[in-house]
């Protein structure tokens, strides 16, 4: 079952200036993202909807330190696309660590904002959103597969972590062995109990409104739901 209380953010969720310690979580947390499986299924995405040549505009929601953002743009420079980023997220010392990384990136523009709520003057090519999920609760989790969708001009890819026992014990020997830093450690066992399982997440999808979307399972205790 999971387990998600409203009353108790994650602490990297939580206000907070830039201090050594957020710093330290968001490097570990882009050394997660990077060893264990969200490069590679964001990847797998990114070789099917950007084509060399192409101009694409891409929005990344819950963007964290701007690593997913980075990682979108070198594979646009890789492959000769026009990749630009809106990457936006509503905690203001992350987006200060995450302009400071991306100082060579100018095809990102980072703004801060909450997620369920933000309201551009446009629609993307792509809408990102990774990781993310778990930190809400039913209703704004369905609220913003739905704000994903009505962003989106066409594609949607939205992933996050597959609750069940090996993801729990993977999570905790991580953060027992490697991981050992105090956010990271609460923060990431916490996420695994609050990840929605397999079935839930397509239940999520569903309710959201979503039609004809994809579901799938992914390494390392990952799935994703995309539209296409």
């Amino acid at each position: 079952m999971r387990k998600f209380d409203p009353a108790e953010p994650e602490l990297m969720d939580r206000p907070q200036p830039v201090t050594a310690e957020l710093e330290a979580d968001l490097r570990n947390l882009r050394q997660l993202n990077r060893y264990f499986g969200s490069y590679r299924l964001i990847e797998y995405f990114l070789r099917k909807w950007i084509a060399p040549g192409s101009s694409v505009r891409v929005l990344d929601l819950a963007t964290g330190s701007g690593d997913i953002p980075r990682f979108v743009v070198d594979y646009g420079r890789k492959i000769g696309a026009a990749v630009t980023v809106h990457a936006v997220d509503q905690q203001r010392s992350t987006l200060e660590i995450a302009r400071s990384l991306s100082a060579d990136y100018p095809e990102i523009d980072f703004r801060q904002g909450d997620i369920l709520s933000f309201a551009p003057h446009e629609t993307y090519d792509v809408v990102l959103c990774s990781l993310a999920l778990h930190h809400f609760s039913e209703p704004d989790a369905i609220a913003l597969l739905r704000r994903c969708r009505e962003l989106s001009a066409k594609y949607v890819l939205v992933s996050d972590l597959r609750r069940g026992p090996l993801a729990t014990l993977g999570v905790y020997l991580l953060t027992a062995l490697i991981f050992r830093e105090p956010m990271t450690q609460i923060d990431a066992r916490r996420s695994a109990e609050r990840a929605f399982s397999f079935d839930e997440f397509r239940s999520l999808a569903e309710r959201a409104g979503w039609k004809n979307f994809g579901h799938a399972r992914f390494a390392f205790a990952r799935q994703a739901i995309w539209l296409e």
